[in-house]
């Protein structure tokens, strides 16, 4: 069920505030451009303040008081946060760390979701929330959970169903012994009950065994949220079900998480900081570009920055005057079609107080929600022309949870991380104007001209042979350092590197130098680059040496090859460079490959493309605090002002422009 409804929604606590306040809230927000509230996922006290006594009626008020004035709602389940009633009857609920502690309330999300008591009583909230709103035409759908993260839990519970786990994974013990690799430290298993979580924690464990358990730790979650799924689908047809996850990384895979729910709903805060007034847009578009590609559609922002966050850190910088629309604008240009603000008014108690909402603790709006309502009726304007229509892209970056819990586990060098490299090869994605999916590995890549494809530690034969077929069919992939190291149980292949790509990139690896935080130049075109991290002394074997190291031992050997594939081409680069070679380099990768660029664009200026059968619209948005100049390549006329725009297009701080583009003309 995708959902493509383009419309503005505010995330609002009723049980927060007097009864004679929601009247007020309901008729300013319609009067706002409001039409969605978000509620009561942190509310089961109030729904059921005792075991078995439910009480539903403060929210069918509420709902009511809404609905008069046209505004729709999404349930949370309230599973988050199990009332103090629960734990207190019912201590298995709490989930106990690798010293066997019990986490206590006090915060969210204090729960083991393998515990049978949890299971048991989130059940029961559930079906009753489900039976009672299924019918409710104010209602549209569900936020299963929230927020979904880990207390990682070593519980009898937990233990029990990671041997369940494994058992129905591998068949016996003699295959887990031989598929982790036991034999080493004198590891080897002889009984299922040997087998227990990662007690007294992670340090120096067997990383065959540490990866498998991540991988059950997201399945126990997915588990978990099926319960609810389940329920929610039998009762409620009619309604659309998601989750809102955060920022990555996280500890969970949110290709699995998300895989049986509507769509995917993202919780995206900004940074407000001017030392990151950069920086957070381009972290911001890998995010956005991430979560479309988890179910490869479009997706809800479910909570987004409306004031100065607070409550975890000392409160951020209020946000600039333009910087909510803008990023707002930054949502739906890269997919988003319902945008949900967090807050509508700042809370007046609990940790969370200070995580400032559109209305202020004085109830007096002021500059910020000015702001809102004027995006507000932007948003209502354009969306008859944006509804139903998607971003376009011809580049991939691949990504994987399982690599970046097997580079968690096993760091490489110092300075050396998974998602801080995906994020540099993204901004100069961003940069060149090239719109960009970032992928889990396993999805089907034809049709890409370009894939790149960060470190495929661990390497699955099938998956070599997928990107093998992918270059022969015309794309050019791109590979880097520690491709190929081990295979998807956490075991080094036993053959050169690549290993199961070497063929494919025609080159392999004689020698490696993990440099960490040094630095280093290659030469590449004729000019040189700095790089560091890591270094692959390269031997080509049929393929053809494009770039070489300039200093240490290894100064004239081969440091990035390109081989031709059938209709296509693989590039090896043996290191890791700075920005500035990924921008020179994905410019004339994307130039071979045929792909349509927006060069010159200023830093921290970025560009977007969502498009329908018929028509294109072009998003530029300057998400800095000073003024910037784009070079546009033609006269295009500005579908907020129905007015040209000048070729030489001066974009105040924070400004958003967006035009109509032919279907051809990019």
């Amino acid at each position: 069920m995708e959902n493509y409804q383009m419309r503005m929604g505010v995330d609002y606590y009723p049980e927060h505030w007097d009864r004679s306040m929601w009247e007020k809230d309901a008729k300013l927000m319609q009067d706002t451009g409001v039409s969605l509230i978000r509620v009561a996922e942190f509310a089961w006290s109030r729904l059921e303040p005792t075991e078995g006594c439910y009480d539903f009626t403060w929210l069918d008020d509420a709902i009511d008081t809404f609905a008069k004035h046209a505004i729709q709602v999404v349930i949370g389940t309230p599973t988050c946060t199990p009332p103090n009633w629960l734990v207190h009857e019912y201590p298995d609920v709490l989930p106990r760390d690798a010293q066997l502690h019990p986490h206590y309330p006090g915060v969210r999300g204090h729960r083991c979701y393998n515990s049978l008591s949890m299971r048991h009583y989130s059940t029961l909230i559930v079906e009753k929330l489900a039976l009672h709103y299924a019918a409710n035409p104010a209602v549209v759908g569900w936020q299963i959970d929230n927020e979904f993260g880990l207390h990682e839990c070593n519980c009898d519970h937990c233990n029990s169903r990671f041997r369940d786990w494994l058992q129905n994974k591998y068949g016996s013990i003699e295959a887990v012994n031989s598929e982790w690799g036991t034999v080493v430290w004198s590891g080897e298993y002889s009984n299922w009950s040997q087998i227990t979580t990662p007690l007294g924690g992670t340090k120096h464990k067997n990383p065959s065994y540490l990866l498998d358990y991540k991988r059950f730790e997201t399945d126990s979650v997915v588990e978990f949220q099926q319960l609810q799924l389940n329920i929610l689908k039998k009762h409620c047809p009619n309604h659309f079900v998601t989750h809102n996850i955060w920022s990555y990384p996280m500890s969970l895979d949110y290709y699995k998480l998300c895989e049986n729910l509507d769509f995917v709903s993202l919780d995206y805060y900004p940074s407000t900081s001017p030392e990151k007034d950069v920086s957070s847009g381009y972290s911001g578009a890998l995010t956005l570009d991430l979560t479309r590609g988890i179910k490869r559609q479009n997706f809800w922002i479910m909570e987004t920055i409306s004031g100065p966050p607070g409550c975890w850190m000392p409160m951020w910088r209020t946000p600039h005057p333009g910087f909510i629309r803008a990023f707002a604008w930054q949502c739906i240009a890269r997919g988003a079609d319902t945008l949900v603000h967090f807050r509508w008014r700042s809370a007046p108690s609990g940790a969370e107080q200070f995580w400032h909402g559109l209305i202020d603790h004085s109830n007096v709006p002021g500059r910020r929600f000015e702001e809102y309502r004027g995006l507000c009726q932007e948003v209502q304007k354009l969306a008859p022309l944006l509804e139903r229509t998607k971003v376009q892209s011809e580049a991939v970056i691949l990504h994987s949870h399982d690599q970046f819990n097997a580079f968690q586990m096993q760091p490489q060098v110092e300075g050396m991380d998974y998602f801080d490299n995906i994020k540099t090869i993204h901004r100069a994605f961003t940069k060149l104007g090239i719109m960009t999916d970032v992928l889990s590995e396993n999805e089907d890549l034809s049709g890409y001209k370009l894939i790149v494809a960060p470190s495929l530690f661990l390497l699955d034969p099938d998956l070599a042979s997928r990107l093998e077929e992918c270059v022969k069919n015309g794309a050019t992939l791109v590979l880097m350092p520690r491709t190929g190291v081990k295979n998807p149980n956490n075991i080094c292949w036993i053959r050169p590197l690549p290993g199961p790509l070497s063929d494919a990139a025609g080159v392999t690896v004689a020698e490696y130098d993990p440099i960490g935080r040094d630095v280093h130049t290659i030469r590449w075109q004729n000019k040189s680059y700095s790089c560091s991290q890591w270094c692959d002394i390269l031997s080509p074997q049929s393929a053809e040496p494009v770039a070489w190291y300039e200093d240490d031992f290894f100064a004239g050997q081969t440091a990035a090859t390109v081989h031709a594939l059938g209709e296509g081409k693989v590039y090896y680069l043996g290191t890791i460079p700075e920005e500035a070679f990924y921008v020179d380099f994905f410019k004339k990768a994307a130039d071979e490959s045929g792909l349509h660029l927006f060069p010159g664009l200023p830093e921290g200026v970025q560009i977007s493309l969502r498009a329908n059968e018929s028509t294109r619209y072009l998003f530029l948005m300057n998400l800095t605090r000073k003024p910037q100049t784009v070079q546009l390549d033609g006269i295009y006329r500005s579908i907020f002002n129905d007015c040209d725009m000048d070729q030489t297009l001066t974009m105040e701080p924070y400004a958003v422009e967006i035009v109509e583009l032919p279907q051809k003309n990019v």
